[in-house]
């Protein structure tokens, strides 16, 4: 599974900031300690990409092709803009325009340009009109939708990349599992199958600081064990990283990591939580399981729940 760093975000106040004012030095440095992790890809989101902020593309784009040739996910919904950096490199077939949605004009003008430059298209399963299905089934309709506009332009399922929508477990916990359900049906309902990524740090979006990266851990081995190809994660955080290695790997070093791969292995062969034995003396098992469990709506969350 692959790791698409999150970390150039306009977002982040320091970030836009650095926009704002062509703070190269600045962004320089983030890129150099995300290259240091070494991620399939580096998220460019730069929102709107409108006013201000016209050009933003470009100039990271020329920033990040002087330091490294890890492949670019440009991340705006303005599609002029995205063009524009896609201008400027070589071999656009290794990046990935981020998003479409199954809005009739975005899905046209976004499956046209990444057709013309042959790039993945990440395509979020959502519409204006109906705004995130509460249920997995109506996403994967969307995606149904989407995939023949995209087969009309001449994109291969290798280039589309669905991606079911994750919302934050403390406001909508139930869509949790939703998002997990979707993952799994996506990947059983084409063929060839098409590929599938989430924006991992929106699950503990608004949940206090500490239990972020935990949360956002254990979601991810579930969405790996639902069978998910790709996520936008915080780069910087060295434990998920290690998680995601060693579950990649197969190579667990402590109690708590067997917990993890047994979790994984769970969800790949469909079974439940209340299945997984564990040790009720070890600390961070009890996390891990708290956490999975609210995960799968079987507990209540809280911002204390551990």
């Amino acid at each position: 599974m692959k790791l698409i760093a999150e970390n150039i975000h306009v977002i982040s106040k320091i970030t836009k900031e650095a926009f704002l004012n062509r703070d190269e030095d600045y962004i320089k440095n983030i890129m150099l300690k995300i290259i240091k992790q070494n991620p399939d890809w580096i998220d460019l989101n730069v929102g709107p990409s409108k006013g201000k902020f016209e050009g933003t593309i470009e100039w990271l784009t020329k920033i990040e092709q002087q330091l490294c040739n890890i492949p670019l996910s440009f991340d705006s919904t303005n599609i002029e803009e995205i063009e524009k950096g896609l201008k400027l490199i070589q071999n656009t077939q290794s990046c990935i325009i981020n998003s479409t949605n199954a809005d009739d004009i975005r899905l046209e003008k976004f499956s046209s340009i990444a057709a013309k430059y042959n790039t993945s298209l990440i395509a979020l399963t959502l519409n204006s009109e109906t705004g995130i299905p509460k249920e997995a089934e109506e996403r994967l309709n969307l995606a149904f939708k989407i995939i023949e506009t995209c087969e009309s332009k001449g994109l291969g399922h290798n280039k589309i990349i669905f991606d079911p929508l994750v919302l934050p477990v403390c406001i909508e916990q139930s869509q949790a599992k939703v998002s997990l359900d979707a993952i799994r049906m996506l990947k059983e309902s084409f063929e060839p199958p098409i590929l599938t990524t989430i924006g991992l740090s929106n699950i503990s979006n608004g949940v206090p600081k500490h239990l972020r990266s935990q949360i956002n851990i254990v979601y991810l081995v579930m969405a790996m064990g639902s069978g998910l190809d790709s996520a936008i994660v915080d780069i910087f955080d060295e434990e998920l990283l290690r998680v995601h290695k060693m579950i990649q790997e197969n190579t667990p070093k402590t109690s708590y990591d067997e917990l993890y791969l047994n979790i994984f292995n769970t969800f790949q062969n469909y079974g439940e939580i209340e299945e997984l034995v564990f040790d009720k003396n070890d600390e961070n098992q009890i996390k891990i399981i708290k956490t999975a469990k609210i995960l799968m709506n079987k507990e209540v969350y809280s911002a204390c729940y551990i």
